[in-house]
């Protein structure tokens, strides 16, 4: 059975990545058309700065045989561009890859060009690389109304030497496989919990202060896990191929593992930890989960009930009725600066959570697992204008979901159904909320 994250695009799924200079590259954008083929994969575009340019300046580009290195065709860049953008309007599909900034950044540069990514696109990988993530919960990392930042640092570095531990104890299915993940021992150390951590800071997530939270958590644990791989390193040794990275180049003597922090969207584990997936806004305040033998559980967010009850706005029907609006804030009773802070993931413009996955990205060395939810009025030109930002940020990829656009999804808002509640899946854990979900 399909079951459809918020995201739009299935969990546990397969990337499949296509370059945009590929001639096949029309047939790709539309492979998934029809809502029901391909449905174990998450498709990607990789496209290069040549082929933005041409789409901005409206030319053509040139499509190149993979086989023969040969020039086949060319295609004007703005309708193609223009193409993706319409698929990703109606589907969900496909999304972006950056891959000129992806390669630009890739410390083994050396050794290869990355053409694809784990299937939540978090993790650019060389081929037979593996893909080895653990993500901190930020909504444990806070105490009086501020960031516990030496509690933070003590467990970004024990998750550095965990992640390390699993490479040597790992079982591999193909011998190549580990060889390769032992000479480059990529970790992927994330995060999930921010949206968890802004209420608890009292910062809304649709705000500057929340972008300036996001970059200092994120610079604070690559330093820590930065310096607590170069400790590994002097202990165990530096990664096999560190000589052929650009590591040296940047002042590093010794160095552990070549890629050390991402963003995963975190689905199940965030779930099992009863935390908000990765760095998403709430995706919903209050909503009711469909458990496999078809009863119905109601959830409604705890620091909002808590809240309620210490300003007084609480009664007994409030978690259903937040459910039935599909948000707080067309509910009276709710004070503005709590509408504020429990905006939902559709109350947010595309632009914020653009600025919010650049803000993380910039001090990330894979890249950001992000969904861009849309509002499901919301137009191709919003489309649009979400994928041109996202590439002028400096984002490695970015994916759009409208709601709506898919006809299976594991959460729904009430508004929209006719029984009137936000429900979710079983399943639903909140992460690979949209395949490669941004980067």
């Amino acid at each position: 059975t399909e079951v459809v994250k918020q995201g739009g695009r299935r969990r546990g799924a397969n990337m499949g990545v296509l370059r945009v200079d590929h001639p096949d590259v029309l047939e790709f954008i539309q492979a998934k058309a029809d809502g029901s083929s391909l449905s174990n994969f998450n498709l990607s575009v990789a496209l290069t700065e040549a082929f933005m340019t041409a789409a901005q300046n409206g030319q053509d580009y040139e499509l190149v045989s993979p086989r023969t290195g040969e020039v086949v065709n060319k295609l004007n860049a703005a309708t193609v561009f223009a193409e993706i953008v319409d698929h990703a309007w109606r589907t969900g599909d496909p999304g972006l890859i950056f891959i000129d900034e992806i390669n630009r950044t890739h410390p083994l540069a050396r050794l290869g060009d990355i053409e694809s990514t784990n299937p939540c696109g978090e993790l650019p990988l060389l081929p037979y690389e593996s893909c080895n993530l653990g993500s901190i919960n930020l909504g444990l990392m806070v105490s009086d109304g501020e960031v516990d930042w030496e509690k933070l640092g003590r467990v970004a570095e024990l998750g550095v030497r965990f992640l390390d531990n699993v490479i040597d104890a790992g079982h591999y299915p193909v011998d190549r496989i580990a060889q390769v993940t032992r000479a480059n021992r990529k970790i992927g150390l994330g995060v999930m919990g921010f949206a968890d951590l802004l209420i608890d800071l009292g910062v809304p997530y649709a705000s500057d202060e929340a972008l300036g939270v996001a970059s200092r958590l994120a610079e604070f644990i690559e330093q820590r896990a930065l310096a607590e791989s170069a400790r590994l390193a002097e202990k165990r040794g530096s990664f096999p191929n560190f000589e052929q990275s650009n590591w040296p180049e940047r002042g590093e003597a010794h160095l552990r593992n070549a890629t050390l922090t991402t963003v995963a969207p975190t689905g199940t584990i965030s779930l099992i930890a009863g935390a908000s997936s990765g760095i998403e806004p709430l995706f919903a305040v209050s909503y009711v989960r469909r458990a496999m033998d078809g009863v119905e559980l109601p959830e409604a967010n705890a620091a909002f009930i808590r809240i309620a009850h210490e300003r007084g706005f609480f009664t007994d029907d409030l978690p259903h009725r937040v459910s039935e609006a599909g948000s707080v804030q067309e509910l009276a009773e709710v004070p503005d600066d709590i509408k504020e802070l429990f905006q939902t993931t559709f109350d947010i413009d595309g632009e914020q959570h653009i600025r919010m996955q650049a803000a993380w990205q910039t001090h990330i060395d894979n890249a950001v697992s992000k969904t861009v939810n849309l509002p499901e009025d919301a137009t191709r030109e919003d489309v649009e204008r979400v994928f041109l930002l996202a590439h002028e940020l400096g984002c490695k990829g970015t994916t759009v979901y409208r709601y709506g656009s898919k006809a299976s999804q594991v959460l729904t808002i009430g508004r929209h159904e006719p029984e009137p509640a936000i429900k979710a899946e079983v399943e639903y854990g909140g992460g690979c909320a949209a395949g490669e979900c941004a980067f």
